[in-house]
């Protein structure tokens, strides 16, 4: 588990990557259009842990913090308004949660969902 550590004088906070990951999701959802999370693609870390199904991957080092976030879409809704919106919403979220700037936001549309639940009118 890849942990992140601020120091200042009165001590020391570790945020760990998970917490990171859990703040972008959650924002992410909240964008409109967003159908839900989607599994990232698993590479050779992946199958060792559980990181594996997880949606938003954290690189989280001295100098940046990059987070990469696997959505899913509703049928209908524009990318190029949808997938801005969620880079705001994750980038606000996440600096104002941990204090951390970020750095960048890369939002990869994994999928679109097709609501095959709602009513046809008669």
């Amino acid at each position: 588990m890849n942990r992140k550590e601020y120091k200042s004088s009165e001590g020391s906070c570790i945020i760990s990557e998970e917490v990171i990951a859990s703040i972008a999701s959650t924002a992410a959802m909240e964008v409109a259009g967003v159908a839900g999370m989607a599994q990232k693609p698993t590479d050779i870390r992946g199958l060792i842990g559980i990181t594996a199904a997880k949606s938003v991957r954290v690189l989280n080092n001295e100098s940046e913090t990059i987070l990469d976030v696997y959505i899913n879409i509703n049928l209908g809704a524009r990318i190029p308004d949808v997938a801005p919106a969620v880079q705001h919403n994750v980038k606000v979220a996440v600096q104002s949660m941990t204090g951390k700037p970020v750095n960048k936001v890369n939002v990869h549309i994994a999928g679109i969902v097709i609501d095959e639940n709602k009513e046809t009118p008669v």
